[in-house]
């Protein structure tokens, strides 16, 4: 009787084991789909600013759309302060800066650095629960990034680009259909929150909307599952 039972008890265990090496296999590559694009270290952002000297009802009334900047460098710092401003965690609990549905964070923040002190030209994307970057893409893609968005040639001159892009899974997988609805308004209050910072700042921003989403998707070399949505150049006004 164990003689019997033998063969078949070998072929369910070579059934199982084929299985898990498997599933193994399928969650080792999902996993390195996250992280293939990333070329560098991390680099940390200084701590971002609590109190400034100009109010919130001072940037609500000289907010404006900028599309013209000066050929002048700005700091990590104030990068680093934007990047709070749009998606930026400010509760231990990770609650961020910008309200989410759910607090289901679908946005994914990068920015195309092309004139940024102490930052080399490149794609980094921002880690808000470590406040900090990882590149992903070396070389200045600004260019590029312009042609993706039909040729408006000021993406290329700012020193920065922030280009904001939703993971609409995370939302919808709770809400449904209208999950998506969510995603734009989240992109929507972090927009906000990023030209306001720019006023404090006294830089200038603009939202780009006009865009090839595949020629974004792969000048940034964005994972399958993003979207692009925003894509915010930043610099000093003329």
């Amino acid at each position: 009787m164990y003689k019997e039972k033998c063969p078949g008890i070998i072929i369910i265990l070579l059934f199982i084991g084929v299985i898990s090496v498997g599933a193994f296999m399928f969650f080792k590559e999902e996993e390195n789909k996250s992280k293939d694009h990333l070329v560098d270290n991390e680099t940390n952002l200084p701590k971002p600013k609590r109190e400034s000297d100009v109010s919130l009802e001072e940037t609500l009334h000289s907010r404006r759309s900028i599309r013209d900047f000066r050929d002048r460098a700005i700091s990590l710092e104030e990068v680093s302060q934007l990047l709070w401003a749009g998606q930026g965690v400010t509760e231990e609990n990770g609650k961020r800066a910008t309200p989410s549905a759910g607090a289901t964070y679908p946005l994914e923040v990068y920015i195309v650095a092309n004139n940024v002190e102490g930052v080399e030209e490149g794609v980094y994307l921002f880690h808000p629960e470590k406040h900090n970057l990882s590149k992903i893409l070396e070389g200045d893609v600004s260019e590029k990034l312009a042609s993706a968005a039909l040729g408006q040639d000021f993406i290329a001159q700012a020193p920065v680009n922030i280009v904001i892009t939703g993971v609409y899974e995370r939302t919808v997988s709770r809400y449904g259909e209208r999950g998506e609805r969510y995603v734009h308004m989240e992109a929507g209050h972090a927009s906000q929150n990023i030209y306001l910072q720019c006023e404090s700042l006294n830089l200038g921003t603009v939202t780009v909307g006009a865009f090839g989403n595949e020629e974004v998707i792969e000048v940034l070399k964005l994972n399958e599952e993003e979207e692009p949505l925003y894509i915010m150049p930043v610099g000093y006004p003329l």
